[in-house]
This record gives structure tokens, C-alpha cells and sequence, in this order.
């Protein structure tokens, strides 16, 4: 039997000290064409329905102190108009990792949702990320009216976005 000792090379240096996945204290915005949003409905193991909504506006907070930093997205579609406010932001997996807990505004109703988002690139002034969410739709359809024309058990909505 043979040994093979490979080279220690050391991780890439990081732009922040630590496990800081997040830009400098500030507000961030989206810009337009940087954003993608999807609707998917699922029928079990079959999707029924997948549409692309439009982001109206995103935008994130991240404070000077040691609190959360805040995510904002707002839809703006003629089949989907609503909300979405995170209450609270976790770091997960060493900062690759955010576990955004909020509501979701339809019309008026907050419907709670757990966005996980996977932090695909990060630098001082910007992060790029996409992540999903599903809901129940029976659950959603009850407790806010929210339609979507074909039948489902499940929603999942897709977000990706790049604040700078």
C-alpha cells in the first residue's frame, strides 16, 4: 500500500474577518435585471405551474451594530402582488448559509415563511444570492385567499438577487 501526501494550500483570504458573509453596514438595493423570482406550484412530484414574477423592489439592511441585517422584497405581478419582510436573519454553515424567517404580505394577510438563501458570492459591497422557499398552498389559499389557477399541494418560490 502507498501514502500520498498532498499539499497543504490554504483557503482563499476572505474580505471580511471571520465568517462574515455579509457586505459593510449600509443599505442595498437591487438593480433592475439583477433578480430573478419564480413561482412554481406542485402537484405531488409534478410542478402544474411555473411562472416568472417580477421583482418590484429588494432591498437590504445590514446595521452598524451587531443586530440582524434586514431583507425587503417586493412582488409585483399581476398573478402574485405581495410582501415579503424578514423578521429574522440566521447565518448558517459558516456564513454560506442565511435562514431568513418572516411574512409574507398578501393582501393585507402575513402568511409566515422560512426562506433559506445560499450565499453564492459576497464582497465589502455587494452579495449575491438565491435561495427558495415552499409553502403550503392549501394552508396560503385559506389563510390569505391566494389563487393560482391549477391545482397544487405546494408552492416554491425561487429568489435570486445581487445587492450592491
Amino acid at each position: 500500500m502507498t501514502t500520498v501526501t498532498l499539499p497543504a494550500v490554504p483557503p482563499p483570504p476572505e474580505s471580511h474577518t471571520g465568517t462574515r458573509r455579509l457586505p459593510l453596514p449600509g443599505d442595498y438595493t437591487v438593480a433592475p435585471g439583477r433578480s430573478l423570482v419564480e413561482l412554481t406550484g406542485w402537484y405531488g412530484p409534478l410542478p402544474t405551474l411555473r411562472r416568472r414574477i417580477a421583482l418590484a423592489d429588494a432591498s437590504l439592511t445590514v446595521p452598524d451594530s451587531s443586530e440582524h441585517p434586514s431583507f425587503r422584497f417586493e412582488f409585483d405581478d399581476p398573478h402574485l402582488t405581495a410582501r415579503l419582510v424578514s423578521e429574522q436573519v440566521e447565518s448558517l454553515a459558516g456564513g454560506r448559509r442565511l435562514q431568513l424567517t418572516g411574512d409574507l404580505d398578501l393582501d393585507g394577510t402575513a402568511f409566515p415563511l422560512l426562506l433559506r438563501l445560499r450565499v453564492v458570492e459576497h464582497a465589502d459591497d455587494r452579495l449575491l444570492v438565491v435561495g427558495t422557499a415552499t409553502l403550503p398552498y392549501r394552508l396560503l389559499r385559506r389563510a390569505t385567499g391566494f389563487r393560482t389557477g391549477r391545482p397544487a399541494t405546494r408552492l416554491r418560490l425561487l429568489v435570486a438577487a445581487e445587492f450592491a
